[in-house]
């Protein structure tokens, strides 16, 4: 794989490097406006003037955002194709459209945002702002080869950037615009494939909130549904795969459900649809592998998409809807290939690539659609259009014009299963596009093989990457390894194999205890790492390896291959699939430490809590000699146990260090004790009307919850009780999301006064005019902060602190951790502090705090500060923090000087852990 390098801020443009010097009030607190310059701006034209002609070099202007309420995920795909296809021989350029339609030039660093809400309140001091859109385009016209639009939703996939491009001569990655303002409005879509002869789903078309009650209940009789119970499905028309997709039953309730839609503003056309009960959802990833003009659309290995609701009736009729395909939960599961017939399979995928085909798509789409038994009937019954086999019907539904790109993605899982890296497949997507523009005709890549698994390979430093577990964070867990391993693998002298830790219950002896050693750990190959949960990789394994199975899905790999070759062999900057075919490997945990003694690997531990981060799994790896990343045995011990971690802390005190007063409850108190007893007995010992609650031995998004009274304390009590995986949003007294819960449930449970903080409200416009401000009304004078240190033990150093600030709420939910949801920014606390007998004095409180702990490597610490005194009031130290790939340790290190993008970071934790082992 070509080494991927990044810019340094401080060769970049000075819009870029003028990023740390955002200060501007003169007053101590109230404001923090972000705008205008200390140094003149420069026009980025200028710098990328003098290096876009070396040699041999594409260069990709990569475009995100938008306006659609998919902008999140947007910047989740744009971060993933950079990290996966830049490099000596391409250049990546970023641009940014906001939600008003204005484009903006924005450094790479601006991607690993966790949402566009991060930037977009400072989009005037940290990026080129172009003037109109025409005047975007003369700028890409004259500093890129090749446009990747990376825009989900409206602008990206209606047509809307593709027409803006095409007027300006720009060549681009995708569909024309025409073809994509028909696929991509879903009434349109399906019309068109029922001229093109395929069967479709009945639908019925809202649009605008006027229209006759009549009309509508005529289509529900004539397609046999109950006016007031009739099942369906309520989509807006434009609005991409997932937002505002709901099952509605009967007239009224439909209708309800598309003004929804209608005054949320998300469309003003609302699809119905029939609900197909019975039926069995897929996605299919095309990838068009001709030449020119010429077509030869492939149809990947398809997914089977199953919903899994795990006991919870209020979902029986849950949908693959938003928060389902992106937030890390066992809600939903993954089969790639589906477990349907191989006939059923071989249909959908003949019948994707001749959708593909006949709609004039270009490059790679994702095509969704159902699988249906022939017990369903409630389609056509018409002979001649496509979708009948011997075992059922199948019908599309659904086209993406720019499928999602996240590091876990449809595109990326199916794409695995048949030979192609991340990086492979995202320059065959780009090679393909330059085939078909004269001027980029002649562009030219090899890229070598990938090894994969527990090879010989001399030479190369090995690194074992363990991540999973069984705590509340295992889903995270994973998130945060695939992300380590996926950076990693862009260092040569590096050979990364991917490792699961499987949940604890399945090594359980006779009286519930488990046996540390005995633990599964699985070492994976590449495209069974692809899933969104633990469970979901244990069973892919378990797959794997039954012989059956196995020869069934080498049998269908086999055809795709063979398929993409028809037209791969024909193109000269195809090198060859890169990802090999290997079973995964079950080893138990002391085999797994034996076999990375053996190889002399370094361990780079990214589970979250449990084994991972309670020293065990070190003192196991430490016993055999085995380097690893993060803190030590007794650091790890220290900082596990929240109680523990204030007696460490306790001797600080008169330097500034506090630590919050705590009360450790046993879950079984909780159970069978009065609750109003325990509310009261909690309230004076803590001296505070409202308590803030979360498991005494866990990971620090699980199960925190802020009480304001006995009857919340119930109703959390009540979720420990029946083993509820999630509180529902707004069961609390005081308005908050959806709560996910230990699974299991935390045997003991810490309460603490809930400290109060200001909000700090993101302001568009300030009474003297100033716009994108940030206000604070600094009552409290407490702020929360997060840091990162890092480095040798008795030396660690501080990143930059930093707030979080959302909209609403008072603890950051899961969901909003890791969905990036719009609803989170993250500013550095320079930024707010203005008394200089504080700001000098920060940074050295962490480094105080982790070398007190004996923290090494790295860790998070979570704090409250004073922003008059500096007093550092601690909650919490992580030795095992995220690394998702838009953590906030990330952003951190981003802001260091020299920056450390991610694969930098990564390095440096590895190299951390080797340095301390010699």
């Amino acid at each position: 794989m070509a080494s991927l390098s990044r810019p340094s801020l401080s060769n970049a443009p000075s819009f870029l490097a003028s990023r740390r010097t955002i200060q501007r009030s003169s007053d101590p607190f109230p404001r923090i406006p972000f705008h205008g310059f200390h140094r003149p701006f420069v026009s980025p034209n200028l710098v990328w003037e003098r290096e876009r002609r070396r040699s041999g070099v594409l260069r990709v202007g990569l475009i995100c955002g938008g306006p659609s309420a998919e902008r999140g995920i947007s910047l989740n795909s744009a971060r993933s194709v950079l990290d996966h296809i830049q490099g000596d021989d391409l250049d990546v350029f970023c641009y940014y459209i906001d939600s008003n339609l204005n484009a903006y030039a924005i450094s790479s660093a601006q991607l690993y945002s966790n949402t566009p809400s991060d930037f977009d309140f400072k989009l005037e001091s940290v990026a080129l702002g172009f003037r109109s859109l025409s005047e975007f385009t003369a700028h890409l016209a004259s500093n890129v080869d090749i446009v990747f639009p990376v825009i989900h939703g409206r602008y990206g996939e209606d047509g809307g950037i593709q027409e803006l491009l095409e007027k300006a001569n720009i060549p681009f990655v995708g569909t024309p615009s025409d073809q994509c303002r028909q696929a991509f409005d879903k009434y349109d879509a399906s019309l068109e494939l029922q001229r093109q002869g395929f069967i479709t789903v009945p639908s019925f078309l809202m649009q605008g909130p006027k229209f006759h009650k009549s009309e509508l209940s005529k289509w529900f009789e004539s397609n046999k549904l109950n006016v007031e119970t009739g099942k369906v499905v309520v989509k807006p028309a434009k609005a991409g795969s997932s937002i505002g997709v709901t099952v509605a039953y009967g007239v009224d309730d439909c209708i309800m459900k598309g003004n929804d839609i209608f005054s949320q503003g998300i469309d003003d056309k609302v699809v119905i649809e029939v609900f197909l009960e019975g039926g069995k959802e897929f996605t299919a990833i095309v990838l068009d592998v001709g030449s020119s003009f010429d077509y030869h659309p492939v149809t990947l290995l398809p997914t089977e998409v199953e919903l899994q609701f795990l006991g919870d009736l209020r979902e029986k009729d849950g949908i693959f809807n938003y928060r389902r395909k992106y937030l890390p939960t066992r809600q939903v599961a993954y089969h790639t290939p589906p477990r349907f017939s191989i006939d059923v399979i071989k249909y959908i995928r003949k019948g994707a690539s001749l959708l593909f085909h006949k709609l004039g798509l270009r490059d790679f789409a994702r095509i969704d659609g159902w699988f249906l038994p022939p017990s369903v009937d409630v389609l056509s019954n018409d002979s001649t259009q496509f979708g009948r086999c011997e075992s059922g019907t199948i019908v599309f539904t659904d086209i993406n014009l720019i499928s999602g790109m996240e590091q876990t993605s449809f595109l990326f899982q199916q794409a695995s299963k048949v030979g192609f890296s991340h990086s492979n497949i995202l320059r065959s997507i780009i090679q393909r596009a330059c085939s078909r523009y004269s001027t980029l005709a002649s562009y030219n890549d090899a890229l070598p093989k990938q090894s994969e698994g527990f090879s010989q390979n001399r030479g190369v430093k090995r690194v074992f990457v363990i991540f999973g577990g069984d705590t509340s964070e295992r889903q995270v867990s994973l998130i945060s390894g695939t992300n380590v391993w996926l950076n990693l693998q862009a260092f040569g002298d590096l050979e990364v194999t991917p490792c699961l830790l499987s949940p604890s219950s399945e090594n359980e002896d006779q009286d519930g205890k488990v046996n540390a050693l005995s633990r599964t750990v699985w070492s994976l190959p590449y495209s069974l790492v692809l899933r969104h949960t633990t469970e979901e990789v244990v069973d892919a394994c378990l797959e794997a390896t039954e012989p059956a199975r196995a020869a069934f899905t080498s049998q269908l790999r086999n055809e795709v291959m063979a398929d993409l070759m028809l037209g791969l062999n024909n193109q000269s900057w195809f090198a060859g699939f890169d990802i090999s075919h290997v079973a995964p490997v079950q080893l138990s945990l002391g085999q797994w430490i034996e076999k990375a003694r053996e190889v002399q690997a370094t361990v780079f531990i990214a589970v979250h809590g449990g084994i991972g981060e309670d020293g065990t799994l070190q003192s196991l790896l430490e016993a055999e000699g085995v380097p690893y990343t993060g803190p030590g045995v007794m650091a790890s011990k220290t900082c596990m146990d929240k109680v523990e971690t204030s007696l460490a802390l306790s001797n600080l005190e008169s330097l500034g260090v506090l630590t919050i007063n705590k009360d450790v409850r046993s879950k079984e108190e909780l159970l069978n004790e009065s609750v109003l007893d325990i509310w009261h007995s909690l309230t004076e010992k803590l001296q505070s009307k409202t308590l803030c609650v979360k498991p005494a031995r866990d990971g620090c998004s699980t199960g925190v919850a802020r009480l304001c009274c006995a009857d919340d304390l119930e109703v959390y009590a009540s979720a420990l009780r029946d083993s509820l995986l999630r509180i529902p949003s707004n069961s609390l007294s005081k308005a908050h999301g959806v709560i996910e819960m230990p699974n299991p449930p935390s045997e003991r449970l810490i309460f603490e006064p809930f400290i109060e903080t200001d909000e700090i409200v993101l302001s568009s416009k300030s009474a003297n005019g100033d716009s994108n401000q940030l206000i604070w009304e600094g009552k409290s004078r407490w702020v929360e902060i997060t840091v990162g240190v890092m480095g040798t033990r008795g030396a660690m150093h501080s990143l930059s602190p930093s707030i979080t600030v959302k909209e609403s709420g008072d603890i950051l939910s899961l969901e909003e951790k890791f969905q990036g949801k719009p609803t989170v920014i993250i500013i550095f606390l320079k930024k707010l502090y203005r008394h200089s007998d504080v700001w000098p004095h920060c940074p050295s409180c962490p480094e105080l705090i982790a070398n007190t702990l004996g923290l090494e490597g790295f860790s998070r610490i979570d704090a409250f500060v004073n922003v008059d005194s500096g007093e550092v009031l601690v909650i919490e130290v992580n030795t095992v923090p995220g690394m998702t790939p838009s953590t906030v340790l990330i952003h951190q290190a981003l802001v260091e000087d020299p920056p450390m993008y991610p694969q930098q970071f990564f390095r440096r934790l590895l190299d951390l852990a080797s340095k301390r082992s010699n």
